[in-house]
């Protein structure tokens, strides 16, 4: 906020009187960045559009297999797999993810078709209305069975959020880079009403053989 003052001076009974006139201007505040719990009709169209317009301009396998790896990148916290394939790493489903993947789609059934597809509305409503959040857990292990049996909790400071449900963990693929043996992923469900969408959070994933994975994840980077 920013205020200027004009000052005028009159003699008043030989007591000088100061009359202030404050001209304030409000200065908007960003919105901070979060996680969108509740998305509008509006939004959702928006959402989609986001996800339809660069898979439309996408000419080649190879501009597709960039959009997709940059829409991955998007809601992906922890490692970086393009530096630290082997680090740790979840990629959240968030609403917006899931409605930007049905633009995707949209965009690559339109140009096979030859013709404007869109999802039913009945679609978009059931991923608006959706009360769980996904997450996918990738890391590596030293056997091919390392996931198995994984258990996952959200922290937020003092907070801490168990997840609704947890997926049976993929056998492990070999890793052919550096590190441990065998890579693997894992889905996990938190309600959205559970945790906070705003807050620098950590995923804690605690391995069967008493290994511990941490995975920070600062929510209001996200949508």
């Amino acid at each position: 906020m920013s205020v200027r003052c004009v000052t005028s001076v009159a003699r008043v009974g030989g007591v000088a009187t100061c009359a202030v006139v404050g001209l304030l201007t409000v200065v908007g505040l960003q919105p901070v960045l979060a996680i969108d719990i509740k998305l509008s009709a509006e939004e959702a169209q928006k959402a989609l559009e986001a996800g339809r317009a660069p898979m439309e301009k996408a000419n080649s396998p190879e501009d597709v297999k960039k959009v997709l790896q940059q829409a991955s990148m998007v809601t992906r916290v922890g490692a970086d797999p393009e530096k630290d394939p082997c680090g740790a790493s979840a990629i959240l489903r968030t609403k917006r993810y899931r409605l930007e993947a049905f633009g995707r789609q949209e965009a690559a059934e339109s140009k096979k078709r030859k013709t404007d597809v869109r999802m039913p509305d009945e679609y978009i409503k059931k991923v608006v209305d959706m009360p769980n959040m996904e997450i996918e857990v990738q890391l590596c292990g030293d056997d091919e069975y390392f996931a198995e049996g994984a258990l996952i909790e959200l922290q937020q400071g003092s907070k801490k959020v168990k997840p609704v449900d947890i997926g049976k963990a993929e056998r492990g693929r070999k890793n052919e880079g550096s590190g441990p043996a065998f890579r693997s992923r894992f889905t996990a469900l938190f309600a959205y009403e559970k945790f906070d969408p705003t807050a620098a959070s950590v995923f804690v994933v605690n391995l069967q053989d008493g290994k511990e994975a941490r995975i920070a994840a600062d929510f209001s980077k996200i949508k």
